[in-house]
């Protein structure tokens, strides 16, 4: 137990070093101020010298000439400055008449194009119009007015949408337009080392958060394995008070591919010895929590701190385990580790296979053609499901899948309003008093940013509302097959209904499979989370509402890693779209369009992986992939 008090927190003392030099330096400030006056006051306090008559008549008249001198400075620097603001009032006054002008012509163009019939354009496409904006104003009339945010530009992307239903989309839509991707193949799985005996003790991980958290902590946590010379025992999940699912390693993971597979590198054991499991951990000092080790912590904290640990109870219990393990610098071989962790030696169980490769078939309206990700996800089933439907293939439909982040946990941790009023705020703040204490008693202590600021900043995720409106701008047609993952909504299936509105053919996994084939995962969400990952990895092109989402990042960088640069992911810059957004009341479509376009254009570029960044995000790494030109 003693060893793990010395385990410090270099936050505390950067925040006392920071305090003793502010300290130091406002004390150095006032010394010298302080002797700055006392020269000053010495200087101007010095008697005047004995001076001859003559000195002083020419002294008191030089000093009439500074002073007229000064007098006609001052006057003529008022004259400049009365000039100057004369002249610009002048120019604000001009500037104000020629907008005033422009923006009520503006606003009569509008009128006039609103009203102007359409002579061209077919009977079948006005009925569309009329028949989704009348559907939008059904959806106004709910009880949550956050609905009617987006009213207006709601009604002009439907209208948008059924005036192009015969036109086509933009080309790059459904592809990645940085083309040397392809360049990259997967080689993680390439070794160049002996395997580690595990001598030095066991390792133990019990991972909180929900599957994409786990996932990730079980991978870090192979990789602290190798580094320690440890034995890696079969990690274990903790129980959510959010996802409330009692799923362990074994309910969604081959736990046989995943020993197997990683039996090269490291020892994995299912369980401690016998003599081990009796042990009081915390008596013993062994169980490291997460507030024991900083975030991203390094190689060498590990070992440092943890290893000695290792050698004195021969076990260490790592409680927690949440984003422990730093991106840079690590050593080739032990990134390679994680990377072969991640997208070789995980693999879904059956269980999941099977109904994923049933969700991937009816996404795909039974086309006989399986998607380039379809085995590393779904492993044999992909095989079954090609042969299945080569009888009757088709042409493959495409589907986009889109990430709705917007369940209650993170509408309520992002601190962010949307426009449901006093209710709205109530409800969010009766549930972070459940489920995040902590960030209750801050937000009662501390000043924080206001929502109108977060919202400014990016910091908000992106509503359903805004995420449809996305889409439409980009160019996606009313007709495209849209597949929603993270279906527990705020605010319901009624949120939905504008979602519906415009692109009818939006479906989710409980839409796709019949209560009988969802029945063994009610209760899991994480194993239904799976059955999400499935559906989203394998679309021919992802689209996410928040770059922070960890679900969202394990997408896309399996789509990278297995795409062969042929799986396009759309990544939002939500303050570029913030300030877009903003202008929802009087910003034009066409403008919207533009505008949107360019933010997307921009961030949909994947290039080699930035430095300290997310080895399981960006995967297009020496480290992970190489390079075949």
């Amino acid at each position: 137990m003693a060893t793990t008090r010395t385990l410090s927190d270099p936050t505390l003392d950067l925040q006392s070093n920071s305090k003793l030099n502010q300290h130091q330096s406002a004390s150095l400030d006032y010394e010298t101020s302080g002797s700055d006056r006392s020269r000053s006051s010495s200087f101007h306090a010095r008697p005047n010298s004995p001076a001859t008559p003559t000195r002083s008549r020419h002294a008191a008249a030089e000093a009439s000439f500074w002073d007229l001198k000064v007098m006609k400075m001052k006057k003529r620097r008022a004259a400049k400055a009365w000039y100057g603001r004369k002249r610009v009032k002048g120019a604000v006054a001009l500037i104000g008449l020629v907008a005033l002008f422009f923006f009520v012509n503006w606003i009569m163009i509008l009128r006039l194009q609103d009203q102007r019939p359409d002579p061209d354009s077919k009977t079948r496409v006005s009925e569309n119009s009329v028949l989704v904006q009348e559907n939008l104003r059904k959806y106004a009339k709910g009880k949550r007015p956050q609905k009617g945010i987006y009213g207006r530009l709601l009604a002009l992307a439907a209208h948008a949408l059924a005036e192009g239903a015969n036109k086509r989309e933009p080309k790059d839509l459904w592809q990645e337009p940085f083309v040397p991707a392809s360049a990259w193949r997967p080689c993680a799985d390439q070794r160049n080392w002996e395997r580690s005996e595990g001598n030095n003790g066991y390792i133990l991980v019990t991972a909180n958060g929900g599957i994409n958290q786990q996932r990730v902590a079980v991978c870090n946590a192979v990789m602290v394995a190798r580094l320690l010379n440890s034995t890696l025992v079969i990690p274990r999940f903790l129980y959510s008070s959010v996802w409330r699912d009692a799923s362990q390693f074994s309910d969604i993971y081959q736990e046989e591919h995943f020993i197997n597979y990683l039996t090269p590198d490291i020892r994995i054991v299912k369980e401690l010895p016998k003599d081990l499991r009796s042990l009081d951990l915390e008596a013993i000092g062994s169980v490291v929590t997460d507030e024991d080790i900083m975030k991203e912590a390094k190689p060498r904290f590990y070992l440092k701190m943890i290893l000695p640990i290792l050698f004195k109870n021969r076990v260490v219990h790592f409680l927690g385990f949440g984003n422990r393990l730093a991106f840079d610098p690590i050593p080739f071989q032990l990134q390679r580790l994680r990377c072969r962790c991640n997208f070789h030696a995980l693999q879904f169980v059956p269980k999941i296979q099977e109904t994923g490769a049933l969700l991937l078939q009816r996404l795909r309206q039974r086309a006989g053609d399986t998607g380039p990700l379809d085995h590393y996800l779904i492993g044999p089933s992909a095989v079954s499901n090609k042969k299945e439907s080569s009888s009757r293939a088709k042409k493959p439909s495409r589907y986009l899948a889109v990430h709705l982040r917007f369940e209650i946990d993170m509408v309520a941790h992002s601190l962010c309003e949307f426009g449901g009023g006093e209710e709205e705020r109530q409800e969010l703040e009766a549930y972070r008093e459940i489920h995040f204490p902590a960030l209750t008693q801050i937000k009662k202590t501390t000043k924080l940013p206001s929502p109108a600021e977060l919202r400014s900043e990016g910091l908000c995720p992106l509503t359903p509302e805004e995420a449809i409106l996305l889409l439409a701008a980009l160019g996606f047609k009313r007709k495209t097959h849209i597949f929603v993952a993270g279906s527990q909504i705020y605010g319901g299936q009624s949120r939905l209904a504008a979602l519906t509105s415009l692109y009818p053919k939006l479906v989710t996994k409980e839409k796709l499979l019949s209560s009988t084939e969802l029945e063994p995962f009610m209760n899991f969400s994480s194993q239904l989370a799976a059955l999400d990952f499935i559906g989203s990895t394998a679309a021919d092109a992802f689209a996410m509402t928040d770059s922070g989402s960890q679900f969202s990042s394990l997408v896309s960088g399996f789509r990278i890693y297995y795409g062969g640069g042929k799986m396009p992911t759309i990544r939002p810059n939500k303050r570029r779209l913030a300030s877009i957004f903003l202008k929802n009341n009087t910003i034009e479509w066409r403008v919207f369009e533009q505008r949107v376009r360019k933010a997307i254009r921009q961030t949909k570029h994947v290039q080699t992986r930035p430095k300290a960044r997310s080895i399981y995000r960006y995967p297009r790494c020496k480290e992970c992939m190489c390079r075949t030109d």
